[in-house]
């Protein structure tokens, strides 16, 4: 699940004429970087919810190979992070799924960090598993930390603690937790807290540089952190 709905606000003027998600850095389209992820990784199909401008996402998607695309249509009304997942779900499935923001990414360093995620999961402790990034391998982010990771690999909010993560906007979660959910409007931290809750919200450090573009002015900082990244990792 490709979590590409949202306005962009942030991104003005940029997403006057233009949705987020396919705003370019390093030559390539923010939608497309997650994508290419998933296509590595070896996932054959992702659902990508649309909204502001949906014609151009479904224009530009139509070109895609792999994985196969199926659109989830918002048009009709935003319905946030976990809203959107809830009305994809009959496209997605009873097993454990990938879900991807579509306005940040990750410079992998070594094995694939969505193989690396999969090999992580674990049904049995797990509701959700995410990924997570460090405050010194993240370019573009400009808020504090978000979980604390136990030695046991179990989250809890971090409070802006420095010693904390950052979520990097990937994640594996079980579709039992969607259950009785109600049409309309959901967010995924309420899940977040409710996986936290109950023991199973955990998470993983990712090996690399992970990159979010939020305003205008980050476009030319993550495409100069790509070409390090690459550079690194080569």
């Amino acid at each position: 699940m490709v979590l590409a709905a949202g306005l962009g606000k942030r991104m003005r003027p940029v997403t006057d004429t233009m949705p987020k998600p396919l705003v370019r850095v390093a030559g390539k389209a923010l939608l497309d970087w997650g994508l290419d992820s998933l296509a590595a990784a070896g996932v054959e199909k992702a659902v990508v919810n649309v909204h502001y401008l949906p014609e151009q996402i479904v224009r530009h998607l139509a070109g895609r190979a792999r994985p196969r695309i199926v659109v989830s249509d918002e048009s009709a009304g935003l319905l946030d992070s976990a809203g959107g997942i809830v009305k994809a779900l009959g496209e997605l499935g009873p097993a454990p799924f990938f879900i991807l923001n579509a306005d940040t990414f990750w410079i992998d360093a070594g094995q694939s960090n969505l193989e690396r995620l999969a090999l992580e999961w674990d049904i049995g402790r797990m509701d959700i598993l995410l990924m997570l990034a460090s405050l010194e391998k993240a370019t573009g982010h400009s808020g504090s930390t978000d979980f604390l990771v136990a030695e046991d690999g179990r989250l809890s909010r971090a409070d802006k603690d420095p010693n904390g993560l950052i979520y990097a906007g990937a994640a594996i979660v079980h579709p039992r937790i969607f259950a009785g959910a109600p049409a309309g409007p959901l967010s995924l931290n309420r899940y977040f807290d409710e996986a936290i809750a109950a023991g199973r919200l955990y998470g993983m450090a990712m090996r690399g540089h992970w990159i979010t573009v939020g305003t205008p002015d980050a476009i030319a900082p993550a495409g100069t952190a790509v070409a390090r990244a690459l550079a690194g990792a080569s």
